[in-house]
């Protein structure tokens, strides 16, 4: 399934045993639970940031931590992870060419996407995602 994509220069392919799913991240064994999770997010008002990965693709092992670490640092959004291997079919229905590819969904709608383990880039989304969130009406 695609191809493993790069972008960083701390790079490091002798990761082994990397958490791809962690603090506030989803791990999406099925077709159901991805169901499951966009009604959730929908109910919610979440916008759900969706990382279809490989656990033998380096980049992907370089970047899961810092995905885990966004998840906990941004509990208004949703997280979720998908292994493209175990659920291809769906992944293939993603058109994913290469791995790791994210994707911004609001409303289970496409609102954006970033392929590779682009952490400055991905940082950049999910901060401009969550300026762009009005707050909660609690205000007195």
């Amino acid at each position: 399934m695609g191809s493993c994509v790069s972008k960083g220069k701390d790079d490091d392919d002798s990761i082994h045993n990397v958490e791809f799913s962690g603090g506030n991240v989803h791990l999406i064994t099925t077709k159901e639970s991805w169901d499951e999770k966009l009604a959730e997010a929908g109910r919610d008002g979440k916008i759900v940031i969706a990382n279809f990965s490989a656990t033998w693709c380096g980049p992907c092992k370089i970047v899961a931590p810092f995905f885990i670490e966004l998840s906990e640092k941004h509990p208004s959004l949703m997280f979720l992870l998908v292994d493209v291997d175990e659920l291809s079919d769906f992944s293939s229905s993603w058109d994913i060419k290469a791995t790791p590819t994210f994707f911004f969904l609001k409303n289970g709608q496409q609102i954006g996407k970033l392929v590779g383990a682009n952490k400055p880039e991905l940082q950049k989304k999910v901060t401009s995602i969550v300026d762009s969130v009005p707050e909660s009406p609690l205000r007195p």
